[in-house]
């Protein structure tokens, strides 16, 4: 079974996200940023796929937060624990410093990363997604968290790669 890590900075939406994919509220969302501190797991399942998925602290860098560096080391490990790392964006804001932050890590990885770009409720909206093609993480997918829009192709996308990541997996077993 495989894993999937939410990164990304604070408010862009994660653990609304990770409450929608684990069909449950388990993680709490507010508006107040630092809210999401430790690493929470939970179970998704996906046409028939089933596979943990990691809901992390907003990541940032000379904040106020008291918590900081020890949401920033829970990120780091939910990155190197998972098979696919999903990226949120808030395509609101735009790019911010935090994000191409974590997008430098995120290109030093060597693992499947996907670009979601959240809060895209209206038409309108999509058009800003392109915008976070500069990060270098590939063609970024538009969601809206909050209602659900754009995340069955969300969903298929982390399946897909979560199938090749295992393939490599296995792969790699038969070569030792």
């Amino acid at each position: 079974m495989g894993i999937v890590a939410i990164v990304g900075r604070p408010n862009v939406g994660k653990s609304t996200l990770f409450n929608r994919m684990v069909g449950q509220r388990k993680a709490i969302v507010d508006e107040t940023a630092g809210v999401t501190r430790d690493r929470h797991y939970g179970k998704c399942e996906w046409c028939g796929n089933i596979f943990s998925v990691i809901d992390t602290g907003g990541y940032t860098t000379n904040s106020d937060d008291v918590f900081e560096n020890e949401i920033r080391k829970q990120v780091l490990a939910a990155i190197d624990e998972a098979d696919v790392i999903l990226f949120m964006c808030d395509v609101a804001t735009g790019i911010t410093d935090y994000d191409m932050s974590i997008a430098k890590i995120l290109r030093r990885c060597d693992k499947p990363v996907i670009l979601a770009v959240n809060k895209v409720d209206t038409g309108a909206k999509i058009y800003g997604t392109y915008e976070f093609a500069r990060l270098g993480l590939g063609d970024p997918i538009s969601i809206a968290s909050a209602s659900g829009g754009g995340t069955g192709d969300l969903m298929d996308r982390i399946v897909e790669e979560l199938k090749k990541s295992q393939r490599l997996s296995d792969n790699n077993q038969e070569l030792n």
